[in-house]
């Protein structure tokens, strides 16, 4: 059975674990990593780390085309960064071939005159490339360019952006830009306590709205505007943001990535850290992904790949720039959970219910209190009044020592870990007093206290100073993101609590199914459903028993072997479709209906002038759930695996669930989970259970496929793959496979 040989499959992988924790990783720019940190296609499995530490605190700086004359923009960039050098506390040196001093700065006429290794060039010159050189000579660490027209132009300013990339590849140094702008340089309140957000944004106007949290008391620490990442790319800063201790969370805006693998290594770095990625990524419709081109010239990658690849690596994507803030404020400042439990509170019924309603929907778990617990708020909140989940007070006990008795009862219950108020407007005193009494109850708790205040005037003391005063209240405008950040935070913990990394369970080397499969293949041509299915077999994935034939009597003599019933079809590399042509001749009985549908198969195939390879008898197969699975090959991410409702459903309902190798049991079944027709794989309408695990063990050989050959196989197609009743297995009674 093939289900019987899963502990066999992990056990194997297992053995080449590599120890969990901090990896040193690859070194930048061509240093090859350790035999141990590569996978079976040469690839590496930890993430490579930038030291940016010298690029946000430089001790020295130079700008390169630095400029005081009035009205130039340059001159205003040139103010900008000394007094961002002040701060930082780095030393700057003004680079330009007709200037003697800069702002009272003495001048240099070009980087070779540099007075001190520089560890920063900032480039104001209309074309970097030419200076790039003398920056790798000079033995700069970073640079910036601002400058544009290049990838984001078209095919003539991705040219000019693949010679600044490899330019700036052999020179050593790093790159950030082209096409990027200031926002690195910005100025940081240094009076916020707490961790902090580090923002990553492609377009830097995108990232305002995170930035602008610093005037809620929300603390940044850092802002890396990635522009057309020519070196320095979005998870190169998610890699590094993750080992910094002051940051709490990442929040990033994201238009396309420059590679999906690099991503996702990232995003597996911040997770063994437990640090949260929050993300906006644009490019969900064909519009949005268009307009995402023409700004920065990547590419955005399949979007489904994209959103499973994001919850693979538990990075939370979220919509909208609110959504992006709220959220990420929430997970830098909130501590763990305690419990899971999402208590909602408020002095009002109708509020209560419907902000209830919402969060059940959302899928946050709302337990009802136990009823000592109601007992107890029913000291203080009338008995005909609901206080099971959601508690209603009434509104009265808000207003005297009743309120702060009934908050502190409520964060007392083991179920909650998250109490929410939605405040729809202010009604002083009670407003003042309740939201007083939260900030005090939230002081004295280590549970999540969240407030949604819902008036659009926002300037109220309860809201502006009372609420946006406490460092431990969570305070939102909306229900909807209150919902979502919730959310996040409860998953986010829930997922790094028991994170083991995909890439440490990554085979280290190649399986011996490996020459046998890499054997079958035939480069540049789809094999034929009897090549697909030798393919299978040699990754231990099991197929009906059957023969191919060339002649009617072999045909006769094929299903006595097989045993009838059985199925015969048309077999050629280029049939993809049998059924619409006839070419599949199903429950055959009797060695005369056997000739008869060989005549008849040869025939059609003549007619439709299909140059087969022969006809396969096949074992009639009929008692099962069809599904899916299947190999394709992403732009951003490669190999990816899917499974899902197979047959004519997959085509009908499209229900299916993608991940992106290298990925572990768990995996494979939360994509069972994810499909909305997973209830057949449970028994429906006097059905047996299917065998999830054998199918489970199919999605994994076929990952274990698609790692060791690569980019060879362009495609897999599975379908069906009958799952028998628990205990028999799984069979792939068809399968289609283009080779590279």
């Amino acid at each position: 059975m093939l289900g019987s040989t899963h502990g066999t499959l992990t056990t194997d992988l297992r053995a080449r674990v590599v120890a969990c924790g901090e990896q040193p990783g690859p070194a930048v720019h061509g240093v090859a990593a350790s035999e141990g940190d590569l996978d079976v296609s040469g690839r590496s499995l930890y993430a490579p780390v930038p030291d940016l530490d010298r690029f946000f605190r430089p001790e020295s700086v130079a700008v390169v085309g630095a400029s005081d004359a009035e009205g130039r923009p340059n001159t205003g960039i040139t103010r900008q960064l000394i007094r961002w050098a002040e701060r930082v506390g780095a030393r700057l040196h003004p680079v330009h071939p007709a200037r003697a001093a800069v702002f009272g700065l003495s001048c240099v006429p070009s980087v070779a005159d540099l007075p001190e290794p520089v560890d920063l060039a900032v480039l104001l010159v209309r074309d970097p490339l030419p200076v790039i050189e003398e920056l790798a000579q000079a033995k700069v660490k970073f640079a910036v360019a601002f400058a544009s027209g290049f990838a984001e132009t078209g095919e003539e300013g991705a040219a000019a952006q693949r010679r600044l990339a490899a330019a700036v590849e052999r020179s050593g140094l790093r790159l950030l830009g082209p096409n990027t702008n200031l926002n690195a340089f910005e100025t940081f309140r240094d009076d916020l306590e707490g961790p902090a957000i580090a923002l990553i944004t492609q377009s830097g106007h995108q990232g305002r709205p995170v930035f602008t949290m610093q005037e809620l008391g929300v603390r940044l620490s850092h802002w890396a505007p990635t522009g057309n990442e020519a070196d320095l790319e979005t998870a190169d800063f998610i890699s590094y943001f993750a080992g910094r201790p002051e940051v709490g969370a990442i929040a990033c805006y994201m238009e396309g990535l420059k590679d999906g693998r690099s991503f996702l290594l990232a995003a597996d770095r911040a997770a063994r850290h437990g640090v949260p990625v929050v993300a906006v990524k644009v490019g969900r419709t064909e519009t949005g992904a268009r307009t995402a081109a023409s700004h920065t010239g990547k590419l955005t990658g399949a979007d489904q790949v994209v959103d499973a690849a994001m919850r693979q690596y538990g990075v939370i994507r979220v919509d909208g720039l609110d959504e992006l803030q709220d959220t990420a404020a929430l997970l830098a400042r909130a501590r763990k959970p305690l419990a899971e439990g999402v208590v909602v509170y408020s002095i009002s019924g109708g509020t209560g219910a419907h902000f209830s309603d919402l969060a059940t929907a959302a899928g946050l778990p709302l337990p009802p209190l136990s009823e000592a617990r109601q007992a107890e708020l029913h000291q203080w909140i009338p008995e005909y009044l609901n206080v099971a989940n959601p508690v209603d007070n009434g509104g009265h006990p808000v207003g005297d020592w009743r309120g702060r008795k009934i908050i502190d009862a409520i964060l007392a219950d083991p179920l909650v870990g998250v109490l929410v108020c939605p405040i729809t407007g202010p009604f002083p005193p009670m407003s003042d007093r309740l939201a007083q009494d939260l900030v005090d109850a939230a002081e004295a708790t280590d549970k999540l206290v969240c407030v949604v205040w819902g008036s659009p005037v926002g300037t109220e003391d309860a809201y502006r100073r009372t609420l946006l005063g406490s460092s431990r209240v969570a305070t939102f405008r909306t229900f909807a993101n209150c919902i979502t950040a919730v959310k996040a935070y409860l998953g986010h913990h829930r997922f790094t609590a028991g994170y083991r990394s995909a890439f440490d369970e990554a085979p280290r080397t190649l399986s011996p199914s490996f020459r046998k499969a890499q054997a079958l293949l035939r480069p540049g041509h789809r094999l034929s459903e009897h090549g697909a299915k030798q393919l299978l077999r040699a990754y231990g994935i099991r197929v009906p028993r059957e023969q191919l034939v060339t002649s009617a009597a072999a045909a006769v003599r094929a299903a006595g072997l097989v045993g009838y019933p059985v199925v015969m079809k048309a077999s050629a590399p280029q049939l993809a479709h049998k059924t619409e042509l006839g070419l599949v001749k199903i429950g055959l009985t009797s060695a005369s209906q056997v000739r008869d549908a060989y005549r008849e198969l040869t025939d059609i195939a003549r007619y439709e002038d299909i140059g087969l390879d022969g006809i396969l008898v096949c074992q009639m197969v009929e008692r099962g759930v069809e599904m899916v699975v299947g190999v394709t090959q992403d732009d951003l991410f490669g190999p990816t695996v899917t499974v899902g409702l197979g047959g004519v459903l997959v085509e009908v309902l499209q229900d299916v669930a993608v991940r992106v190798p290298p990925f572990g049991e768990d995996q494979a079944r939360s994509m069972l989970a994810e499909l909305r027709g997973r209830a057949l794989l449970g028994g429906v309408r006097g059905r047996p259970p299917a065998d999830v695990d054998a199918l489970v063990e199919v999605v994994l050989r076929v990952q274990r496929m698609a790692l060791e050959l690569g980019g060879d196989l362009s495609a897999l197609d599975i379908n069906p793959l009958m799952v028998l009743p628990r205990g028999q297995g799984a069979v792939a009674l068809d399968a289609l496979a283009v080779c590279r």
